[in-house]
């Protein structure tokens, strides 16, 4: 489950098994009706955190991420 950090998105890193990771220029996209961030922390590892609707609005409309495919 992905947590808000200052504003930003944060994931755990399967790769360094390390929780509460920046995810670096998010990308939110709905798929199958679920919000899933995207991006990559500060080593280039790919991160991903399932949202609710109303966090993955909020990082959107704060300018946090942006709008992936499926809106």
């Amino acid at each position: 489950m992905a947590t808000a950090n200052a504003g930003g998105i944060t994931a755990y890193s399967v790769k360094t098994k390390t929780k509460n990771v920046p995810i670096i220029d998010p990308v939110i996209d709905v798929k199958a009706g679920r919000y899933i961030a995207t991006g990559v922390d500060k080593d280039g590892n790919k991160l991903a955190a399932i949202l609710g609707k109303a966090k993955a609005e909020e990082h959107v409309k704060s300018g946090a991420a942006k709008k992936g495919s499926g809106w």
